[in-house]
């Protein structure tokens, strides 16, 4: 891969919109994948903070896993959510996820995203070794 940054478009039209990539891998492995909701085919899942956070994370990890890495890879993970009454649901669905794969994390609380029903939005980071590294 050289010292070349490749971007990934999620497809959406807030990509377009906004001049953004879903996923950016950089040189010596480091992949960044932007915000995700629980935003599916163009409608939300507003099931609750924990099933939110299953399907952002969901969308995070299919993201990944369109440049070849999984959630095995994930070594950071941040997740916004609107209040702190679901700290407990969004760290539960969260545990379930990476318990074993264990990422540095963090949870911020945020006063809200761009559509009032979304109260979960995540970042992951993941790493990519090369073969160097193997």
């Amino acid at each position: 891969m050289g010292g070349e940054i490749r971007r990934t478009s999620s497809g959406s039209a807030f990509d377009e919109r906004f001049g953004s990539s879903r996923v950016v891998e950089l040189p010596g492995g480091l992949v960044l994948v932007g915000g995700c909701t629980s935003t599916v085919t163009g409608r939300i899942d507003d099931s609750g903070p924990y099933q939110q956070a299953v399907t952002a994370f969901g969308v995070a990890i299919k993201s990944l896993e369109s440049v070849g890495l999984g959630r095995q890879d994930v070594v950071r993970t941040r997740v916004y959510i609107t209040h702190a009454r679901d700290v407990d649901d969004v760290g539960r669905a969260h545990k379930e996820l990476f318990d074993d794969v264990r990422p540095a994390t963090t949870m911020v609380i945020v006063s809200g995203f761009v559509d009032p029903s979304l109260v979960v939005e995540v970042e992951v980071e993941a790493y990519r070794r090369t073969a160097a590294q193997a």
